[in-house]
């Protein structure tokens, strides 16, 4: 399928001759083929994120291939390397629902797309949906799994006793013990249950229930391992566009994952003003400076007691941002990672986006943070503070004049950008108290 799909759609595509393409030799079902982006780098895969392999916390690591590949984002986006760490620890079993942004737009590429799959044909599962609704459209699969699941569990129990298949019955008896593992071996063993349901379906000629059962079982054997359950958006979506949605979802008891990739405006749109732009920040809409102080999302979401939350710094400190997403993913219920990330809409040199997410991080402007609500069962306070206190502290100040947006003001209107920065450097100290007083509880 991938090379008549390489050579008859994607390379006229690529020749700028895509009017020639019939509709017939379009997939039927909407879905096209994965791992397709690195047909435009001679084949050559992309690289794995290697560095997880050293993470203690990281059980059972797969390196040897990546599940996103030469994402065509801008130089220097901030937002590829979370997905390339999500991808890299869940790939296998995940799915994932793509807000409509920058995430989208680079993520679903036609007729190349970035994301693939390993070499037992395993990947992430991806979808695109609007900005109003796709929230609601992620809480749908993990509805839909949880479904599936349910209906896997309850057809492989009554199918057990009418099976003469003692290796197939032993086979099922463990894949029920192991329904609730994510490991290596439950994985692998979903394997074995399903060349032994091919096996037993070759063969099986006797009862009508005993067929039916096992068609079933067959059509749901996917669900064997649990499936790692993504929302993807940006801050457009998650602060403005999809809140409602959003807020539904992490109020839920459903085991759901978010991660917003917040780069403080409307990127993909072209630079327009979010409840996540800083005050004083110049965007399109807020020309004269945000007027209005950032939404604090993270503390928002705290609020619900038995969501888990994240604010993470790759730029800062990937291993703590890693830590975060094992643990949202361990979290049994919804759980939200919020993640600074450096965008061309911030004006400045994008090879420096390290040095100023450090900034970011040591001025206090983006503390990082971990709300888990299952240290409580453990006695522990559920905040953890993970901005240490460093001698090369730098001011607010300093964070402020590397950036473009914060700057322009001070050409156009020099009094209001100073009213503007007082204000946000008030903010800045405000909110920072208002978080590291929770973790001193």
């Amino acid at each position: 399928m991938l090379s008549d799909f390489a050579d008859h759609v994607i390379d006229p595509i690529l020749r700028l001759k895509g009017d020639t393409i019939p509709v017939s030799r379009m997939p039927l079902n909407g879905a096209v083929p994965t791992g397709t982006k690195k047909l435009e780098y001679r084949g050559v895969a992309g690289n794995a994120a290697t560095w997880i392999e050293k993470l203690p916390f990281v059980q059972e690591p797969y390196i040897a291939e990546p599940y996103i590949e030469y994402a065509p984002s801008c130089s220097g986006c901030g937002e590829v390397p979370y997905i390339h760490l999500a991808t890299q620890l869940f790939g296998d079993r995940m799915m994932i629902a793509n807000a409509t942004g920058c995430t989208s737009i680079y993520g679903g590429t036609f007729p190349t797309t970035p994301y693939t799959k390993d070499s037992k044909g395993k990947g992430p599962a991806w979808a695109n949906s609007l900005f109003e609704d796709n929230a609601e459209f992620g809480f749908g699969m993990r509805l839909a799994v949880d479904a599936n699941r349910k209906q896997l569990k309850t057809n492989v129990q009554a199918l057990m006793p009418l099976l003469n298949n003692a290796p197939l019955r032993a086979a099922l008896e463990k894949g029920l013990i192991l329904f609730d593992a994510v490991t290596r071996e439950a994985r692998n063993h979903a394997d074995t249950i399903r060349q032994l349901l091919a096996e037993e379906h070759k063969r099986s000629s006797g009862k009508k229930e005993l067929r039916i059962l096992l068609d079933k079982v067959i059509e749901l054997q996917d669900y064997f391992v649990e499936k790692s359950v993504w929302i993807f958006g940006g801050d457009g979506w998650a602060y403005d566009i999809g809140f409602g949605g959003l807020d539904h979802v992490m109020s839920s008891n459903k085991n759901v994952n978010v991660l917003v990739m917040d780069t403080e405006v409307y990127s993909n749109t072209g630079g327009q003003a979010s409840k996540a732009t800083p005050r004083g920040a110049v965007a399109k809409f807020a020309s004269d400076g945000k007027k209005l102080s950032k939404k604090n999302l993270g503390l928002m979401m705290t609020t619900y007691g038995k969501a888990y939350v994240a604010v993470v710094n790759m730029g800062m400190d990937r291993e703590k941002t890693a830590l975060a997403f094992v643990e949202a993913e361990k979290h049994n219920g919804p759980s939200i990672i919020i993640a600074y990330s450096p965008c061309i809409a911030h004006g400045y040199d994008m090879r420096l986006t390290k040095k100023q997410s450090e900034k970011a991080s040591k001025s206090g402007y983006w503390p990082m943070y971990r709300f888990n609500p299952d240290l409580r069962a453990e006695g522990k306070n559920p905040f953890i503070w993970d901005v240490p206190v460093t001698e090369d502290a730098v001011s607010f100040k300093n964070y402020l004049e590397e950036e473009l947006r914060y700057k322009t003001l001070n050409l156009s209107n020099p009094e209001e950008a100073l009213r503007l920065e007082e204000l946000a450097q008030k903010d800045n100290e405000q909110r920072f108290k208002d978080i590291k007083h929770l973790s001193e509880i």
